[in-house]
């Protein structure tokens, strides 16, 4: 039996696909566009074709993220908090604090042993630091957003962004970039504001870090940049899994396939 798991956000459509011993034998990502009845389908087409199964093969689906009720064939949908939660305990146990930084929102994850979730705080107020304001200062320093997780390196000054409202944010940029300041420093400073917001988020739920580990998921978490200056905020080392931004849709696919096995 295989299970499907589709992750639906803001920027990105994320399927899982794995078999009835939890193993994960295809994923896809692709970016939500404007239509994400075609972004499922297609993102659904790419992970079948890599696993070289047919639709008709899937015993069940679970959908989670924003566009979750879009998935018609879905067996039920499931918050992505939960399956962020699953999906990262099954691929590092015994992660206690997990990050997740999507398109839209930013969330801190408090997780028991066995990967339930226990608190969490999230920022969803504006996409302050998340894969949407990302792409908004990219595109105010004209480079491409895949660059960003590199452009930090050899940054000395120190600087604030002083806004993380993206629209005020972006203003500030294109304000720092008419004074000269260079790039690096520029992105360095835009990465220590991301992390100082997130580490807030962390500390609601999570006042000592010192016995837990850290890791993170979402598509943010691809961005080095970010990550390092987390780590350093933090004080800590910061997991990242393999293809962290999967790691919801893993979830969704794990809960699809112990809901239908508790049914049999």
């Amino acid at each position: 039996m295989y299970f499907m798991g589709i992750d639906i956000g803001s920027l990105s459509c994320d399927v899982a696909l794995i078999d009835d011993n939890m193993n994960i034998i295809a994923t896809s990502v692709i970016p939500t566009g404007a239509r994400n009845i075609e972004a499922i389908e297609n993102a659904k087409k790419l992970a079948l074709s890599e696993a070289g199964v047919m639709e008709s093969d899937i015993t069940a689906t679970v959908s989670t993220g924003y566009g979750r009720r879009r998935v018609n064939t879905r067996l039920e949908s499931v918050t992505e908090i939960t399956c962020h939660a699953r999906g990262m305990n099954s691929l590092l146990e015994g992660t206690r604090v997990l990050i997740d930084i999507g398109g839209q929102d930013s969330k801190a994850i408090f997780l028991g042993k066995n990967g339930q979730v226990l608190d969490f705080a999230m920022n969803d107020k504006c996409a302050a630091g998340t894969g949407r304001f990302l792409e908004a200062m990219a595109r105010a320093l004209q480079v491409d957003i895949e660059q960003l997780s590199k452009l930090d390196y050899g940054a000395k000054k120190n600087l604030t962004i002083s806004s993380m409202c993206t629209v005020f944010a972006e203003s500030e940029v294109v304000s720092l970039v008419a004074e000269g300041i260079e790039v690096n420093e520029i992105v360095s400073g835009l990465n220590r504001s991301i992390a100082t917001r997130t580490s807030s988020l962390i500390k609601r739920i999570c006042p000592d870090l010192k016995d837990f580990s850290i890791a993170m998921s979402g598509g943010v978490a691809n961005n080095s940049g970010v990550v390092r200056a987390l780590s350093k905020a933090l004080e800590r080392d910061i997991i990242i899994p393999p293809k962290p931004d999967t790691v919801g849709a893993l979830g969704a696919a794990i809960i699809a396939g112990e809901h239908w096995l508790a049914k049999k």
